[in-house]
């Protein structure tokens, strides 16, 4: 491994989030196309943070498609491995109550046809993390492209991140849900989990059992999002919560991604093996830093738009 190698490669979707900004005079909602997709946007929020990421997916042959590509490019997420076609640009329309909390239909197309030829074990091989998601694993050939990226990761010793991002919309029943969002836990080393997906994946929802379960099945790194309340962590036998940062909410669209963007980024300036040596004191640190970054997401609207610069978070602007 060289001295530029890819902190690291996502693979999943990449799509249109329609969210829903306000209301005009005639009630009628409004939205804006703001890119998004959890894979891409934790690309983008560890790029932003530092990181040297490159994303795999597929777009389609349209104006989305075009989009997104260079959403990617601008935020100095590498895209020499995505593809086009399948169908068009899959989108999310997400509709925000006054909480700011989110609720999601989907209209999908291209993200479910990449095929694993399409993966280039090469770049996989390169990196430190890869990462992806559990949206791509609910239907389309790109399930067998995901799940044959994780498993190659895991063969060339690279470390696999995982977020089972739970969307009821995307699965026939939550029984099929649960058991392909569990089935690549095997080769998985850090995972991030919301408090609602971890009974999901556990049959717990205490904290530490649930942990400690994930923990059991050979996951170094096991992380809960708490939303406002922080996050909360297992590291070698250990577990502790780290307080979240109070913040006015716009959306909060694009939080957990942000946050693994951060903790992702952090870990890959640790040297070729990230997790080799580290400590709890560095890990509060790393979880204090994310959860700030998330903080930032929370406060602005949008996903991608929302992410905050290392410039922002460690210039101690924010």
């Amino acid at each position: 491994m060289n001295d530029r190698m890819t902190d690291i490669t996502a693979i999943g979707e990449v799509l249109i989030d329609l969210t829903q900004f306000d209301v005009n005079e005639a009630n009628v909602p409004l939205f804006a196309a703001n890119p998004g997709g959890a894979p891409a946007n934790v690309a983008v929020a560890a790029s932003r943070l530092g990181a040297r990421t490159a994303f795999v997916g597929k777009v389609g042959a349209d104006s989305f498609g075009a989009y997104l590509r260079r959403v990617l490019s601008d935020n100095g997420v590498s895209i020499s491995r995505m593809c086009t076609g399948g169908g068009p640009t899959t989108m999310a329309i997400v509709t925000v109550d006054d909480t700011g909390e989110r609720s999601f239909q989907f209209v999908r197309g291209a993200d479910c046809a990449l095929m694993p030829e399409e993966v280039d074990e090469t770049l996989i091989e390169e990196s430190k993390f890869l990462h992806f998601g559990s949206v791509s694993l609910t239907r389309g050939i790109a399930r067998s492209a995901t799940i044959h990226a994780a498993r190659t990761a895991r063969k060339k010793g690279v470390l696999v991140s995982y977020d089972p991002n739970y969307r009821p919309a995307l699965w026939n029943t939550e029984r099929d849900a649960v058991e392909w969002m569990t089935l690549p836990l095997p080769v998985v080393d850090v995972i991030k989990l919301s408090e609602e997906e971890l009974p999901l994946l556990t049959g717990s929802s205490d904290l530490n059992e649930g942990s400690r379960k994930l923990a059991e099945q050979g996951i170094s790194l096991v992380l809960v999002t708490l939303g406002g309340a922080g996050s909360f962590c297992r590291w070698k036998d250990e577990s502790f919560t780290v307080p979240g940062v109070p913040v006015r909410v716009a959306d909060t669209n694009g939080a957990g991604d942000t946050f693994f963007g951060a903790v992702l980024s952090r870990l890959s300036r640790r040297g070729q093996n990230p997790l080799e040596g580290l400590e709890r004191s560095e890990l509060e640190e790393i979880l204090t830093y994310a959860n700030r970054a998330a903080a930032v997401t929370c406060s602005r609207s949008g996903a991608i738009p929302a992410m905050p610069t290392a410039a922002e978070l460690e210039g101690g602007q924010i």
